[in-house]
């Protein structure tokens, strides 16, 4: 077992330092998984066979060996870093960590099979893209662990409206308007799902109603040209390698208006130097379209690919600053953290949207046609560029005209 021991730490040292992990992080995973190896050993537990309850277990025990030695309780976040080396060496050592959980008794394997039936008719029929696929599983599991836990696999076919208005009720505490009514929404899929496919023997999706919704009730947050400007000069002094990759992507954001996931999967071979152009891929639609790949953002991708993209196998433009090297899959915090370094604060959300929003509101002002914006913007019906009618404020009070008699009033 030792030798076997042995071998797992230095499979995880060759894995970390492959990733270009600092030595002093590779040290400390070492030691951490060192020391939860120890602790199996004494156990007599084999490593190929561990659960993440034996692995609770051992901080149990972790925590009481510190208290031990110092006389008081851990910071809440001190077993953070020692979990992320174990689940590393759990991984190496079993091939996949966390494991599947166990499908115990045939209600699991019933309803885990409606999942998967389910996510497979999201995907194949109804052609969703996968952040909206992933939103209908969670609603899907949480609804039919619910409804399983009162009355079993057999309870479906018994389903009720009383039924679907106590998990709304259940679902609606602590909820906006609008969450509240995507949850509606979701519900009403899986729902139908369940009846197209006889497990449910009533439609019971006209009864799922969420809250009432007004078109354009919501103004989104954007930003004028003048905060463009000071976010973008502002990250642009940061010469840092996350300060350069922070730099170019901003510049994609504020000229061309994508999504974050378009930036997140944008890859090395997306950019065509010779031709100067992009190629993007639409998250939401699915879509396709080259961009003209414009002076200041290939200058930026330009100075981050050559000084502050760290080397990686990954084809994704974008990567993490730090190890592991692997394609970001979030800009919130990052433009978050850019708009307040500026002394830029929007009202309502401070997300990487708001520069989408402003190129909207900047074509439109500029008499492009709306089918030319939702075509740049990658939307697939003028619903969705209708949205961006109201962001334009300022254009509507100046065509106003004045209401007769108002001076008179005055």
């Amino acid at each position: 077992m030792l030798k076997l021991h042995d071998e797992l730490i230095a499979k995880l040292t060759n894995f970390l330092t492959e990733r270009n992990y600092n030595p002093v992080v590779v040290a400390n995973h070492r030691l951490y998984a060192r020391a939860f190896l120890d602790y199996l050993a004494e156990c007599d537990i084999r490593v190929e066979s561990v659960t993440p309850g034996q692995v609770d277990q051992y901080f149990h025990y972790a925590i009481e060996d510190f208290q031990a030695r110092y006389g008081r309780d851990p910071s809440p976040r001190w077993h953070k870093l020692p979990r992320t080396a174990i689940s590393k060496l759990l991984r190496l050592a079993q091939g996949k960590w966390p494991p599947e959980p166990e499908l115990t008794g045939p209600d699991a394997a019933f309803r885990h099979a409606i999942c998967c039936e389910y996510e497979a008719w999201l995907r194949d029929e109804r052609g969703l893209a996968s952040a909206s696929i992933a939103a209908a599983m969670w609603e899907a599991r949480n609804f039919l662990r619910w409804q399983f836990d009162r009355g079993g696999g057999a309870g479906l076919a018994t389903l009720n409206v009383r039924d679907v208005d106590l998990y709304m009720d259940m679902r609606g505490p602590g909820l906006r308007r609008k969450s509240l009514a995507d949850v509606a929404e979701r519900l009403r899929s899986v729902v139908r799902y369940l009846h197209r496919t006889g497990r449910i023997p009533t439609d019971l999706t006209p009864h799922i109603i969420g809250p009432m919704l007004y078109a354009y009730e919501d103004v989104p947050s954007t930003l004028d040209t003048e905060q463009i400007a000071a976010v973008l000069a502002a990250a642009k002094t940061d010469l840092s390698p996350r300060g350069l990759r922070d730099h170019a992507i901003l510049q994609l954001l504020a000229t061309y208006g994508l999504r974050e996931g378009e930036i997140c999967r944008l890859r090395l071979e997306d950019v065509n130097w010779r031709e100067e152009s992009l190629h993007i891929r639409h998250t939401k639609t699915n879509a396709h379209s080259a961009m003209p790949l414009l002076a200041p953002v290939g200058e930026a991708l330009f100075d981050y690919l050559r000084h502050g993209r760290p080397r990686t196998e990954a084809r994704e433009v974008f990567v993490r600053s730090c190890a592991p090297y692997i394609a970001m899959t979030n800009l919130y915090g990052m433009v978050r953290g850019r708009l307040s370094a500026a002394g830029v604060e929007p009202p309502g959300k401070r997300g990487p949207h708001v520069f989408r929003h402003a190129r909207a509101v900047e074509m439109l002002r500029a008499s492009v046609p709306q089918k030319i914006i939702g075509d740049v913007l990658g939307h697939r019906s003028t619903e969705s560029t209708n949205t961006y009618l109201k962001l334009a404020t300022d254009d509507l009070r100046a065509v106003a005209l004045d209401v007769p008699g108002m001076e008179v009033l005055s």
